[in-house]
């Protein structure tokens, strides 16, 4: 499981090439479910429509869903929209770029689905069945409306008896896969030019905000994650440190019923964490010593984040920091936000 984990978290990075081997990959899975699903039309005239535009429309949605999900920037970009202003200003276009990368990557599947059931035609066939105009067909002049409309509900499934090698029946059906097919191929074409017009016209905006835009959004992607991977590395340096204490604190209490022998020269005082554990104790967990100064530092980090500035005064980096632990020394500082 451990080393499913480890290949989740790379897969969510922020590195572009893995973002757009995902989308290949959801790309190449569409085909495949399209290839394999089993089409029938219930060749009813309330349902097909129904069903028809269901199976248009309703894969697509849940594979842009699934693209939202895998996309990492898409999480980022919604934290950094409703994160408070703080230290630190928002930029609305870092937010519009990476809303445009997530689309882009999350399109590509249904995108695929789309085209692939449009140029096959059977959901187009299904759908608009009876929706056809009896007038462009001459087969339909000796029939009553209502003939017409179970007709043009049963063109779906050829095997039906009341529609079995009827040249009307295959004059509908292909008619309608025509349509789909031109359907199919004018957006093919229409996104292809999109896609030829942006690279095209591309290095004849202001490439340095692209440029700018693209390094604050990877910026934003990368402080997130080195922030949850330090906190993970704090908390197990915090967690260290209280087991070292408690057992610390449970020497005296040892010693008074007889389970340990007190040492001549440690007698009546328990041993500090910090001979427990040789002096290694972190910095930064030094400066920390109770709960509310860790949720002081975390609503701190989330509500004003230090400003991107490395010379900036130590006042506003350590704004939600505890000025002084209790059981510091005088000359001990308090740690500062990049240390979380």
């Amino acid at each position: 499981m451990d080393k499913f984990r480890m290949l989740f978290q790379h897969l969510q990075s922020s590195s572009e090439s893995v973002m757009n081997g995902i989308c290949l990959l959801l790309a190449a899975v569409t085909v495949k479910l399209y290839s394999s699903f089993d089409f029938n039309c219930p060749c009813l005239a309330r349902y097909n429509s129904l069903y028809g535009l269901g199976l248009l429309l309703t894969p697509p949605l849940a594979l842009f869903l699934c693209g939202l999900l895998a996309n990492r920037q898409s999480v980022v970009m919604v934290e950094e929209w409703l994160r408070p202003a703080g230290h630190r200003r928002k930029d609305p276009g870092i937010i519009r770029y990476m809303c445009s990368s997530v689309l882009q990557r999350a399109l590509a599947a249904p995108l695929v689905w789309i085209l692939l059931a449009l140029l096959d035609g059977k959901c187009f066939v299904c759908a608009f069945s009876t929706s056809v105009d009896p007038d462009k067909f001459l087969d339909f002049a000796n029939m009553t409306p209502s003939q017409v409309q179970l007709f043009l509900a049963k063109v779906p499934c050829k095997e039906d008896e009341l529609v079995r090698d009827s040249p009307a029946r295959k004059a509908v059906a292909r008619y309608l896969r025509c349509l789909s097919q031109a359907i199919g191929w004018s957006l093919t074409l229409l996104l292809i030019i999109a896609a030829v017009l942006v690279r095209c016209l591309r290095p004849c905006f202001d490439q340095t905000l692209f440029l700018q835009r693209r390094y604050w959004s990877n910026y934003v992607d990368l402080e997130q994650k080195l922030f949850d991977e330090t906190c993970c590395e704090h908390a197990r340096d915090f967690a260290h440190r209280c087991v070292l204490h408690f057992f610390a604190s449970m020497q005296s209490e040892l010693r008074a019923r007889g389970l340990r022998r007190a040492p001549a020269a440690a007698a009546g005082s328990p041993e500090p964490p910090e001979a427990l554990d040789g002096g290694s104790g972190k910095a930064h967990v030094r400066a920390v010593c109770s709960r509310e100064q860790v949720d002081r530092l975390l609503s701190s980090w989330y509500s004003r984040k230090p400003p991107l500035d490395l010379a900036a005064p130590p006042g506003l980096w350590g704004a939600g920091v505890s000025p002084r632990a209790p059981a510091l020394a005088a000359s001990t500082r308090p740690s500062q936000h990049s240390d979380v």
